[in-house]
């Protein structure tokens, strides 16, 4: 899979809020289908797909222990997405440097 189209199913698996609420759990630990459905009012088979979206982008990682397939965060994603958003953080600095000019220019004028 090429960088971009990485970043691209990265993004695509991160824009349902479902798919980043399971993420934000397995973030506490492994976790089977079962635990990863549970707080959710949808079907396993439901649940199932939105792992199949996550595991294609590299996002989770299904391990066999006996019966249990746990899954597992896999973060290298993730870690692109911050690298690839690097790129942009001079046009982020610049901006919140302005604003902070601008509010010290309205501050120091409702001061006098």
């Amino acid at each position: 899979m090429t960088a971009d189209t990485q970043l691209d199913a990265t993004f695509a698996a991160l824009a349902n809020p479902t798919r980043r609420a399971i993420l934000a759990r397995l973030a506490d630990g492994p976790a089977t289908v079962n635990d990863l459905a549970q707080p959710f009012d949808m079907s396993l088979p439901a649940i199932s797909q939105h792992i199949r979206v996550l595991q294609k982008a590299g996002l989770i990682e299904r391990s066999q222990t006996a019966q249990f397939r746990p899954c597992t965060l896999n973060a290298a994603p993730l870690a692109e997405i911050a690298d690839w958003t690097e790129q942009y953080r001079h046009f982020w600095t610049a901006r919140f440097d302005a604003l902070d000019t601008a509010l010290a220019k309205l501050k120091d004028h409702s001061n006098d």
